[in-house]
Order: structure tokens, then sequence, then C-alpha cells
């Protein structure tokens, strides 16, 4: 798994200051293809180092691209780490709820920052409602609400994110790179993160043994 390319300080501070993300997402109109609160699962087959393996949670889908962010593939920092990096003082009822969180690879893109998917709930500064039940956040704003005991009910926060030009997801699934399902939150929140590229199969009503025997055949 390629490591994020954080160094001792995580530049999450400019979050609500970095355009480039937030204008995407503002930009983007319908496309006729829609996998927004899809999960990208990886075919067994896929050798790829940083999507080998990999459940992808898709926030955004439109003639513009592909916006989404990786849920399985843990990074060495956990959320303590993190906040100690962005100087955010962790409440008294909070820290042991969150301390020993690991923090996600989101994916290549912009690798430096962080992103948080979550239940809404809150007003934030940057943020987009996929779902009534998922939100993709780009400010700091939540994760000072975490912080403080304020915050969502359930998160996952990455490093980077995971995005793909127009058309080209869509060459990348004809290959048979990818399957794709309707998301679940709760494999996204709940599950252990090991379990949740075989839960993300299983939405197929598949059974991964039987797709791992095929690709190896293949």
């Amino acid at each position: 798994m390629k490591k994020s390319k954080v160094g001792k300080s995580l530049p999450i501070h400019g979050l609500a200051q970095h355009s480039s993300v937030d204008e995407e997402m503002s930009a983007m109109a319908p496309s006729t293809l829609n996998l927004a609160n899809h999960f990208l699962i990886a075919m067994p087959s896929m050798q790829d180092p940083i999507f080998g393996g990999a459940v992808v949670y898709v926030c955004e889908h439109n003639d513009k691209g592909v916006l989404g962010v990786v849920i399985n593939k843990p990074t060495d920092m956990t959320m303590d780490v993190l906040f100690e990096r962005i100087d955010l003082k962790v409440a008294d009822s909070v820290q042991e709820q969150v301390a020993s969180e690991p923090i996600m690879f989101g994916g290549p893109v912009q690798d430096d920052r962080g992103f948080v998917l979550h239940t809404p709930g809150g007003r934030y500064s940057s943020s987009l409602p996929v779902t009534d039940d998922v939100a993709f956040t780009t400010s700091i704003d939540v994760l000072e609400a975490v912080a403080s005991g304020d915050g969502p009910q359930r998160l996952l926060v990455s490093i980077g994110y995971a995005g793909w030009s127009p058309g080209q997801l869509e060459e990348e699934i004809s290959r048979n790179g990818w399957l794709t399902v309707g998301a679940d939150a709760n494999v996204m929140f709940d599950l252990p993160i090991e379990q949740r590229y075989t839960a993300a199969i299983k939405l197929l009503g598949i059974d991964p043994m039987m797709l791992a025997s095929e690709a190896g055949h293949a």
C-alpha cells in the first residue's frame, strides 16, 4: 500500500481555502452514468499497487469525472496523531473513542490533505451531501467538531482521494477492472477494515471465494 506523504505537519489548515476540489464539486453537472453512492470493488485480478484489493466509495460522478475515497486501506496514522499535528485539543469525553481510529489512504490525489466521509448532522463550510446518510467534507471544521464532542456520530477520515478523468473509470469498468454495487454505509463506517472488501462483494450476492477462483483461472 502506498503510504501517505504526510510529513511532520499535516497541511490540513488549508482545507477551506484550497479551491480545486471544492470548485470541481460545485461545477459538476449530471451525467448519464452516475455511480455516486456506489462502491467500486477492485477485481481480484487487479495488480495495481494502489487500487489492488481496494473498495472505493464514490462521492461524485458526472461528465467532469469521478471523485471517490478508498475505505479499506489504513495508513500508519491514527486520529490522535492527526489531532496533535493540527493542534486540536480533544475533549476527554471523546479521547478514548477516536484516539486509535486509523486514517485511511483515500487515494493518490492530494495525498497531503485530509478528507472526511461522515453522517450528516452539522453545518460545515465545505461539505458535499452525497445522500441523506453520507456527506463528504473538505473543511477542518468537521474535525474541530469531532474534537469538541459535537462531531458526526460516524465518520471516516482519509488522506488523499481517488479521482478519474471523464470516461476513464467507465473504460476501466468495461475492461473488468472494477465491480460496482450500491453502497452500504454500515460497511463503510461500522465493519472492521479487513472485512470491508469481502462485505462489499457480498452485496452483489457473489461468493468472494468463487470470484477469486474465477479470476485465478482467467
